[in-house]
């Protein structure tokens, strides 16, 4: 497809100034060179599209961040997909009117997309695992976070990491991405899901609510574990996190902020830091203590793990999560939007087909 074929309008979930979101219609993005234009297929639902329009709403900005389609327009500077390629990608949605997912077309950063390989996995799934893989490769493999060794290569011996939240969508893929690196992984999740996140690679999981999972997790890791990446980070996961430790040097990593409670709790050799996917688009970008720099570290080594995506994927190392199809068209979103805000969601990624 060629760029006279693109329309000049588009059909975008915008943020309004009450909070909420509506479907209008806005110019298709625009994109430079180094960056992609993508015909939406599929957009994955994640809790931070309804936090960006409930607490940090910017009138008049698309959302989402998790996006599968095709190819119609690649810029001079991008090398690795082309037009008509079947791709996913995470963008930053809620903070420009040009640059989201829920919409009919998509810009992204072209070193930041990857290519679905053919006959591999469904544009549906695939639209799954943007967010929440980057989120896990980040916590899990940056040299500043965890700093696991990397698939391909394979850690040598046993060692333990500790990832709370298995059955979230963030939880299954930091699974999956631990096992592949040969880690050993105990999780927590409900007892339905158990079997779920076994499936993904966990070694041992337990039920979050049991009295005595620390204990069972010191356990079953023989008191040896020092790495944590936490999914869900509430008061109580934090906690029950720094908890879980073994003596000594010790790392949580969590996706929200680190509480007041985790920071007394910990001893002098562990650290607790919350990792910031957006910080991997490799631009500066706003949160909730003001506008953070760009971090181009970040963003060179999420590229660099995306090189090997396809393959993973392919021979199916990389499992996309469980799909929920929700109804279809951009105008559903808001209404699955509520049900995960409503905690209604379990095991599965809410997937909307846009075309």
């Amino acid at each position: 497809m060629s760029a006279t074929q693109i329309p000049t309008t588009m059909k975008a979930l915008i943020t309004q100034a009450n909070n909420t979101s509506k479907v209008q219609d806005v110019p298709v993005p625009t994109t430079e060179d180094d960056e992609v234009l993508v015909r939406t297929v599929a957009v994955a639902l994640n809790p931070v599209d309804w936090k960006f329009i409930d607490f940090f709403n910017i009138p008049g900005t698309i959302v989402g961040c998790d996006v599968a389609g095709k190819v119609v327009k690649v810029g001079k500077n991008v090398t690795n997909v082309a037009v008509g390629d079947n791709v996913a990608s995470f963008v930053h949605g809620g903070i420009k009117p040009d640059l989201g997912s829920h919409a009919q077309y998509v810009k992204a950063a072209g070193e930041l997309v990857w290519k679905i390989p053919d006959g591999s996995i469904t544009l549906e799934e695939a639209a799954t695992i943007s967010c929440g893989l980057y989120t896990g490769v980040q916590a899990l493999f940056h040299p500043k976070r965890l700093g696991l060794v990397e698939p391909p290569q394979k850690v040598s011996g046993e060692q333990w990491v500790f990832i709370y939240g298995g059955s979230s969508s963030l939880g299954l893929y930091g699974i999956n991405l631990a096992h592949l690196a040969g880690y050993k992984v105990v999780t927590v999740a409900s007892p339905r899901n158990f079997e779920l996140v076994k499936s993904y690679g966990a070694d041992a999981v337990f039920d979050y609510k049991d009295p005595s999972v620390v204990d069972k997790i010191k356990g079953v890791t023989h008191n040896t574990l020092h790495h944590v990446y936490d999914t869900i980070s509430s008061p109580s996961s934090q906690i029950l996190s720094i908890k879980a430790l073994a003596p000594g040097p010790g790392t949580v990593i969590t996706v929200t902020v680190v509480t007041e409670e985790a920071k007394k709790l910990r001893h002098e050799d562990v650290h607790i830091e919350h990792t910031v996917i957006y910080s991997a688009l490799g631009r500066e970008y706003p949160f909730i203590d003001g506008l953070r720099p760009a971090e181009p570290a970040d963003r060179a080594h999420m590229a660099h793990f995306l090189k090997s995506l396809p393959q993973f994927v392919k021979d199916k190392l990389i499992r996309p999560n469980p799909v929920k199809l929700w109804e279809e068209g951009l105008e559903s979103i808001p209404d699955g939007l509520q049900y995960l805000k409503d905690g209604k969601n379990s095991g599965e990624k809410l997937v909307i087909r846009v075309d």
